[in-house]
């Protein structure tokens, strides 16, 4: 709308771990088969019958809630365009060494069956406990204890660590340990890992179930033992009697064991961080296996200078924090998963020769001996194909139009959920493969909750189905509703109220609309008159109007997108609707005069310049009213986004307008303040030093004040008129043209009766001791301030009384 040439590229990724979990749930409950049943190619079969009956949901539900993507551009990463920008970068960074594969400890899910990345663990506060455990010294009466919170891992100890300056330990370096259940031999070691003053200051040592301890067994050469199957049971090579148990089955029974053969010295309650999947929320399972992984240290710091240089900002600033401190401290990422569904790794073995061939084609023969060759079984990490989207989907690695107009973009808009995991892989996989940024800001939203503030979820059933939302309310309602009500950044809490509030705006705009159409005449159109055309109303609400452009416009570049909604909507609804529309029908009734013209092109402009400035809020409402419109050609789609423009701002003029609206509003409330019934039509006195404007706003006075003349006056001194006092003068209304006196002293006559047995009731009350005494100083208190509110009443209606004569 603002003249560019504006891509936003609608699409979803395959989610390899959600979606083949799911497939392989359908398989399981509807037919009793298991993807191994199936064999690859025909449970692939199965996810894409799948994925296109289902996964098109997303892309039908952005296109109901009115997304304005170029859907002839919409893409999917397991397309072959994007597919193949997988293979080209998978190779690449092999070929420069920043991927390789190796044996290494990662985060497990056993549910899933699959490595984790270090993004993709969730933590959480669980209860625990810390079993301490005695560790006899070989050849000797004494022991060291260490304390842990996963006994079941001991199986795999490969040796027990202090450290080198703990005086308490430092004579025991270098003997032997046995391991109890086991009987196995470990050394004692000294390592500046272990921290003297936590727990005993003595660690168990497992290399293969503890991220720490894998690197302090590098450090002095310990075997790892691998003590868990994939399934987190008790392997049968190091288990023994606990071969083939759930690894909490077997803490159970390792502990209960530890206790009867007298190596439990205590049991501590200790509640701790768990690491859990963040699709499944099983508890991950740390523990070495042979993946892939992409070096990250060379990747990470280019990424890392790109933010606090400034180059790319985040918005709001304060999410820079958590993308620095991330990429600070991230590790090598893990980029195997034990799936089917995904990128197959594109890493051919010949059994023949032993070599293993990376290639960004399918080979069947091994380049070297030409035997056969088999390829690798593991997929990629769904986030390796999303983190190219920048460039993948603009036809990279070929050099297209689209990639040389379009990379890098301007705006990522996201949920902070996902930094980790997208946003700060696009900007190192960016810098790394197209040498430039891949966008310049990134624009952070919240996440929706329900009404109580909670992460929608299927177990607390608090999901909300937004095609339900639609068809009850309408798109525009729920866009409105997400617009508003909360800053960048912040989640927002979803309510029918909020709904309701949202739905009832895109009536009144439509209600206002249909009013304009109805009073349109042949020839109408939203071209402004010449200046000296313009009434002081119309001049107000085009400066008004100019005003609300210039502030829309800069708190949308501020990404301040729900102030400039409630920006819009307080213009639509209290200025153009409820005042503006009901000043201009005195001169819109009076057909045929230049007045009635002038009035319908402004009311054309305004309207014409709220959908536009609306549009990108609601996009369903405005196009069909501006369809509608007279002179307003083509979609608003591509209409041009209004412009602040100096010759429109009417400043004193504006004012003008500001002091009748003030006024109105004063007598308005004084009036409801006496119950005077607005069909009551009553005179208008007036002292003010703004003659002029009340002279020339007179109709309108007439019109929204229930005035049945306007008096311009130098002074008014009758006693017996209500008098309101505002900022513009002060403004009379003959009591005798509002008031009927002889009814109005038998209402007030009856009033002050009423009020009359009240007080009598309420001083016998508190004039009775055993009230008084036995009832709760509270009540007592309320029957008090009730005889006060009372006896005031009183006063108010004598002296009204007194005023009536």
């Amino acid at each position: 709308m603002q003249g560019y040439s504006t891509l936003w590229v609608p699409g979803t990724d395959h989610a390899g771990i959600a979606t083949q979990i799911k497939v392989e749930e359908q398989l399981r409950v509807n037919e009793g088969l298991t993807r191994y049943d199936l064999g690859r190619d025909r449970f692939l079969e199965r996810v894409w019958d799948w994925k296109h009956q289902y996964g098109n949901r997303i892309i039908n539900q952005l296109k109901k809630l009115g997304a304005s993507a170029d859907w002839d551009h919409e893409r999917f990463t397991m397309d072959e365009g994007c597919s193949r920008a997988v293979r080209e970068v998978f190779v690449n960074l092999y070929i420069k060494g920043l991927i390789y594969r190796g044996y290494r400890i990662i985060n497990w899910c056993p549910a899933c069956r699959t490595a984790l990345s270090d993004a993709e663990v969730e933590y959480t506060e669980q209860p625990g406990a810390f079993w301490h455990i005695r560790y006899p010294v070989k050849d000797s009466d004494e022991y060291i204890v260490v304390a842990t919170t996963r006994p079941e891992t001991m199986l795999g100890d490969t040796a027990v660590a202090v450290n080198p300056s703990d005086e308490r330990y430092t004579h025991l370096v270098g003997k032997t340990l046995i391991l109890p259940l086991v009987g196995r031999e470990i050394p004692i070691i000294a390592d500046d890992y272990v921290e003297s003053d936590f727990g005993t200051g003595c660690v168990k040592i497992t290399p293969a179930h503890d991220p720490n301890d894998f690197e302090v067994g590098k450090r002095h050469d310990l075997p790892i033992i691998k003590v868990m199957n994939d399934d987190a049971t008790i392997s049968a090579e190091y288990g023994g009697k606990y071969a083939g148990l759930d690894r909490y089955a077997a803490r159970r029974a390792m502990v209960a064991d530890l206790e009867e053969q007298g190596f439990l010295v205590k049991t501590e309650q200790y509640s701790h961080n768990v690491g859990t999947c963040y699709r499944c929320k099983t508890t991950v399972e740390p523990l070495t296996s042979d993946q892939w992984f992409v070096k990250m240290e060379p990747l990470a710091k280019p990424a890392l200078e790109a933010v606090t240089s400034g180059n790319i900002r985040f918005e709001p600033e304060r999410f820079a924090k958590t993308y620095i401190n991330w990429m600070e401290n991230c590790h090598d990422w893990c980029i195997s998963r034990q799936l089917w569904w995904g990128h197959r790794i594109p890493a051919f073995y010949c059994d023949a020769c032993g070599k293993m061939t990376v290639s960004k084609t399918d080979i069947t023969t091994c380049p070297d001996c030409g035997a056969p060759v088999r390829q690798e079984e593991d997929v990629l990490d769904t986030w390796f194909s999303s983190a190219l989207w920048p460039f993948s989907t603009m036809g990279w690695p070929d050099k297209t139009a689209d990639l040389a107009r379009y990379y890098p973009t301007n705006v990522l808009v996201t949920g902070y959920d996902i930094i980790f995991f997208w946003v700060a892989r696009m900007i190192f996989s960016g810098l790394e493969h197209m040498g430039e940024k891949p966008f310049s800001t990134v624009f952070i939203h919240g996440l929706v909750r329900d009404a109580q503030g909670r992460k929608m979820s299927k177990s607390l059933g608090n999901g909300i189905d937004p095609l339900q939302i639609i068809d009850e309310y309408g798109a525009d309602a729920l866009r409105f509703a997400l617009a508003t009500g909360n800053a960048p950044g912040n989640d927002m809490r979803f309510s029918d109220e909020k709904i309701e509030s949202a739905r009832n705006f895109a009536n009144k705009l439509w209600n206002a609309s249909r009013f304009v159409l109805m009073n349109l005449e042949d020839g109408d159109s939203p071209i402004l008159p010449p200046e000296e055309k313009l009434s002081l109303e119309d001049k107000w609400i085009l400066s008004k109007l100019n005003i609300l452009t210039k502030t829309v416009t800069e708190n949308i570049d501020n990404y301040e997108l729900g102030i400039a909604l409630s920006e819009i909507y307080s213009f639509t609804w209290d200025s153009f609707c409820d005042w503006y529309i009901e000043m201009a029908k005195s001169r819109i009734f009076e057909k045929g005069s230049e007045g009635a013209k002038t009035a319908r092109s402004v009311l054309l402009y305004t309207l014409s310049s709220i959908l536009r400035l609306l549009h990108p809020y609601m996009p369903f409402i405005t196009e069909e009213i501006y369809s509608a419109l007279p002179g307003c050609e083509g979609s608003i789609m591509v209409a041009e986004y209004p412009k602040a423009d100096d010759a429109l701002a009417f400043t004193e003029e504006a004012l003008d307008i500001e002091r009748v609206i003030a006024a109105i509003v004063a007598i308005r409330a004084r009036r409801a303040e006496m119950n005077i019934a607005p069909s009551k039509n009553a005179k208008l006195y007036i002292v003010t030093k703004y003659a002029d404007t009340f002279t020339r706003t007179a109709k309108i006075l007439e019109k929204l004040a229930s005035t049945s003349e306007v008096h311009l006056v130098d002074a008014y001194e009758a006693d017996d008129a209500i008098q309101i006092v505002t900022d513009a003068g002060r403004f009379f209304i003959p009591m005798s043209d509002v008031i009927d006196f002889e009814k109005e002293k038998i209402r007030l006559q009856g009033e002050l009766e009423r009020m009359l047995g009240e007080i009598s009731r309420i001083e016998k009350k508190l004039s009775n001791e055993g009230f008084v005494s036995k009832a709760p100083a509270a009540v007592v208190e309320g029957e008090k301030a009730k005889l006060k509110k009372y006896t005031e009443a009183k006063e108010a209606l004598l002296l009204a009384l007194a005023k009536l004569g």
